[in-house]
């Protein structure tokens, strides 16, 4: 289904609105002129925000929440015997799958932009929207974590650009067909759906298939690479050192983004961008970690292929300072530095604690909350063996 075709329906509603991956796709679509309404069980931030954008909101699950709508729209959290998808099933309204219409949405921007990889989606894809932004380039923005610069995780451009973070939990990045794909990593993760490696790496295949123009990706990862060698669009390659790029995908490259005089200060990194081994500008990162240097590297090289200009994008990055729940520091009580960070694998928690190692602390306390049953049982010794990095570690119930 293209845009034009969802135009028929006047009045969408949204089960489970106050959702990260809901609640941007519903205030676009308000933006775009639909009457939207929405329910949660859950009063949170995200809720509260879709109150303030003035779309109708129900504060509970019912059945009669539904009835005048022309369009009822769930997402993989809902379960079948939920009384508005119930009621609209048993009453012929259409539903629709979240992804679907993410896909029918982003789908109709001209030159949209897909960030995907089982780490560092939400933080790339503030990044380039940054540099987007501060570029003039008005673009179209739905996000997995709220950004201070768009006043959210969406934003509602006029333009032909878009930036999208494209998650490949259910396969939900395969609606895309983006013109510039990144692929930042493939790593073990939601294999309760994939059930191993090889099925999760195909669905990163499939979704480089669907790009249409362009491929950017991380030549240091071995799971991508295992099939750069059938990519039929332009490649642009990132990573630290030029010489971690396989011989066997060298030539498969039209340009590579690297980082050299790598100097860390307390957590944050400066470095030079070397484009096919020449310098090309030199960065200092306000967000701190190593694993930001990839996320910046990724920006580069979408922007650079866009033919943003150079200062526009060293002034964008270098003055980004973060995304909620991304070592976001929440308070300083008495020289305690409290921060919040969204990582819930044991790769992301690995790359957070390195980081926060590096600040210069006297002790660390992590205090972790499992996001699964399934990844806590997959990943147990891993995420034992990192949380034991801490001087105490607390673990709450999943």
């Amino acid at each position: 289904m293209k845009l034009e075709n969802l135009k028929k329906y006047k009045h969408i509603h949204f089960i489970g609105i106050g959702g990260s991956g809901m609640y941007p796709i519903a205030v676009i679509l308000k933006k775009m002129g639909f009457f939207i309404s929405g329910s949660d069980n859950y009063l949170s931030d995200t809720l509260q925000s879709a109150i303030d954008e003035g779309l109708k909101i129900y504060k509970e699950h019912n059945s009669k929440n539904v009835k005048d709508a022309d369009l009822v729209v769930f997402s993989a959290a809902i379960n079948e015997d939920n009384p508005e998808l119930k009621y609209a099933r048993l009453n012929n309204t259409p539903v629709m799958e979240r992804a679907k219409l993410l896909g029918i949405v982003m789908n109709s921007y001209k030159d949209l932009v897909a960030v995907s990889g089982t780490h560092g989606k939400t933080t790339t894809s503030a990044l380039l929207t940054q540099v987007f932004v501060k570029s003039g380039l008005d673009p179209t923005v739905v996000i997995g974590g709220r950004f201070p610069a768009i006043n959210g995780n969406s934003c509602f451009g006029d333009s032909s650009y878009a930036v999208c973070e494209a998650c490949e939990y259910v396969d939900t990045f395969l609606n895309l067909s983006p013109a510039i794909s990144v692929i930042l990593n493939i790593d073990k993760d939601h294999l309760d759906y994939f059930k191993n490696i090889e099925r999760l790496i195909e669905s990163f295949k499939r979704f480089s298939e669907n790009t249409k123009k362009l491929l950017v990706v991380n030549f240091e990862d071995k799971n991508i690479n295992s099939f750069l060698k059938e990519v039929k669009i332009p490649i642009l390659g990132f990573g630290l050192d030029e010489k971690l790029i396989s011989e066997k995908i060298k030539n498969n490259f039209l340009h590579t983004y690297s980082a050299t005089e790598i100097f860390e200060d307390h957590g944050f990194y400066s470095f030079t961008i070397l484009k096919d081994n020449a310098h090309f500008l030199r960065l200092r990162l306000k967000v701190p970690g190593k694993h930001n240097i990839y996320n910046a590297l990724a920006t580069i090289a979408v922007s650079d292929y866009l033919n943003i200009q150079k200062e526009k994008i060293k002034v964008s990055i270098e003055s980004f300072t973060g995304v909620h729940r991304r070592l976001e520091t929440l308070a300083n009580i008495n020289n305690i530095i409290v921060m919040d960070d969204f990582a819930h694998h044991p790769t992301e928690i690995k790359s957070t604690i390195d980081a926060v190692s590096k600040m210069g602390f006297s002790r660390i306390i992590s205090i972790f909350q499992p996001h699964t049953y399934s990844r806590t049982n997959m990943f147990f010794k891993d995420f034992a063996n990192v949380l034991s990095r801490t001087d105490i570690s607390i673990v709450s119930e999943i």
